[in-house]
């Protein structure tokens, strides 16, 4: 049976229920679509990292930090006192593991902190209600896509043994690939983005970070990006500059995967 071109999103747990289908498959609105997606999924990650990291604490740690000038919260963010600050965070006492959490909780803090100063989430209304069918009756969260050569299904099925950091992982492995995705059919051209800033290597000491924000802050994207996707491709021009600090604002899948395999 041959599948339609599509892109779907639905989840399905406790009171969570909500998904989302487009079949117009014009670039624009698969890039519109995506950017929704990573929204959906990134405002539901804190939630389920609950059991693994005191989110609380994050969140009121990133208030503080977002209080400061954009250049000393990004040198805030990188200190090692933001570290040990994080670390008594972690509900985990194995060295690896709180590690691999720390990553997390780093891309949380920074995410949050930032977000107080410089928008992290597209334009796009996130999916709060449920526009498709849900394809599964078991609680769950999924998402497929195919358009042309492009296939992806990112699926878990919850039951009472699923660790909520799990879904956490399903979750921010679905925002990767709308991050993936999104330049390429919203024709944001990244590698101008990069050449902007290619005269930074790294940005560790305090001139270093000041020249980076200066950059960030006026960089002219209209050359990088169509009208329609200017704000997306902002978004893009700042994990391009964290980049350069280490940080970013994207919760590594990677990491909680590793977690959730040696736990």
């Amino acid at each position: 049976m041959k599948i339609e071109d599509h892109i779907a999103f639905t989840a399905n747990h406790k009171n969570w229920k909500v998904g989302d289908k487009l079949l117009a498959m014009e670039k624009h609105e698969i890039a519109h679509f995506l950017a929704s997606v990573s929204n959906t999924v990134t405002l539901k990650i804190p939630k389920y990292l609950t059991e693994v990291m005191n989110v609380a604490g994050i969140m009121s740690l990133a208030e503080e930090i977002g209080k400061k000038e954009l250049w000393e919260a990004l040198k805030t963010l990188k200190s090692p006192g933001t570290s040990r600050k994080l670390n008594p965070m972690i509900f985990e006492e194995d060295k690896k593991l709180k590690k691999l959490l720390l990553d997390v909780a780093k891309a949380l803090l920074t995410r949050e902190a930032l977000s107080k100063k410089f928008s992290v989430s597209y334009p796009e209304d996130p999916i709060t209600d449920l526009r498709t069918t849900l394809i599964y009756h078991d609680e769950h969260v999924n998402f497929t896509a195919k358009h042309g050569s492009w296939i992806v299904v990112k699926r878990l099925i919850i039951d009472d043994k699923t660790p909520m950091a799990d879904v956490a992982r399903i979750l921010a492995s679905i925002n990767e690939t709308t991050v993936a995705k999104i330049p390429v059919y919203a024709e944001i051209d990244l590698k101008g983005i990069e050449q902007w800033f290619g005269d930074i290597k790294k940005a560790k000491s305090e001139r270093e970070i000041k020249t980076l924000v200066d950059k960030l802050l006026h960089i002219p994207i209209e050359h990088y990006a169509p009208k329609e996707f200017a704000e997306h491709a902002k978004i893009y021009a700042l994990r391009t500059a964290l980049q350069k600090m280490g940080l970013s604002i994207d919760i590594p899948s990677k990491s909680l995967e590793k977690y959730l395999e040696k736990s």
